[in-house]
């Protein structure tokens, strides 16, 4: 049976049927949730836990909105307690936070700049002393520009999208090393592009595809140790780096261009970071996992 969900005050299939979204646009990076519209779908009332992260502990970077959102309320359902890390979006961390509690569990909330190597020892720190412990890293912080030409992309530009994409892999990855145990995960957040290429996002193709060659160097680097690390590469999503990334006009035919002929919702990526996080991949390490609607993002 198709599960149905809510959508533009509807019911919709949402495995079948196109969406074409209103147009829209935010000047601020990495954008807003709680002023999209619609609101990106995070929680799946479908979804059936079964305790498969029952006290565990997660740090989830992103987590105020779009996948980070929909991987707390996820890792909640399944028994985490998690941490957040958001920039500036305090509204929609502060939403995030009592989804996770609805479901009976903790959420602490961090608010900082990743691209700043000491916070990221400061969230790690923060995370240790209110948990006790850290069982699982979600590396999912980005930004998102285009560029007509790389002639376009300013050095400062430049600079920022690897210092927010790819650096804050290696702070977090750092200073989160010496509190994890055999069994522990780290997870992050790819992207089709760093398969598939996209003419107008060079510079964030560029980090998307050094997330995957972090996932693979690092895995061969701590398997010794039992700590997996894998990614989810996602295809187009519905989340706030949509409209603060894209022009009005990109908007509208968002995800039309898969196979499945429309974008994904942030809850239908949550079950592969799940299975990644929780011992059903105790064999699985330096992999990706696509969730895009169907792309080919072979070779």
């Amino acid at each position: 049976m198709i599960p149905i969900y809510p959508y533009y005050g509807h019911e919709m299939k949402c495995d079948t049927v196109p969406v074409v979204f209103p147009p829209q646009h935010q000047d601020i990076q990495p954008g807003i949730e709680a002023i999209m519209y619609p609101i990106p779908i995070s929680d799946n009332p479908g979804y059936k836990a079964s305790g498969k992260l029952a006290g565990k502990i997660a740090l989830i970077t992103g987590g105020d909105s779009g996948i980070g959102r929909a991987v707390a309320i996820a890792f909640a359902k399944e028994g985490a307690d998690v941490a957040i890390v958001y920039l500036n979006e305090e509204q929609d961390a502060h939403t995030t936070s009592m989804m996770v509690e609805r479901y009976g569990r903790q959420c602490l909330c961090i608010q900082g700049d990743l691209r700043d190597p000491a916070f990221s020892s400061h969230v790690v720190h923060q995370t240790i002393e209110h948990f006790g412990k850290l069982d699982i890293l979600i590396l999912n912080q980005g930004a998102m520009f285009e560029s007509n030409t790389i002639t376009d992309i300013s050095d400062e530009k430049l600079d920022d999208i690897f210092r927010t994409n790819i650096f804050p892999h290696f702070y977090m990855s750092k200073a989160a090393l010496p509190y994890l145990r055999p069994g522990s995960a780290i997870v992050s957040t790819a992207s089709v592009t760093a398969y598939q290429g996209e003419p107008t996002m060079v510079e964030y193709s560029s980090t998307k595809g050094a997330i995957v060659s972090f996932t693979r160097s690092l895995a061969l680097q701590l398997v010794s140790k039992g700590i997996r690390v894998n990614a989810v590469a996602p295809g187009p999503i519905w989340t706030p780096l949509i409209v603060s990334g894209f022009s009005s006009e990109r908007v509208k035919s968002f995800g039309l261009e898969t196979p499945m002929k429309r974008a994904g919702q942030p809850f239908e990526l949550a079950p592969a970071y799940v299975f990644l996080a929780s011992d059903d991949a105790s064999y699985v390490t330096g992999q990706v996992i696509h969730v895009n609607g169907g792309e080919n993002t072979e070779s």
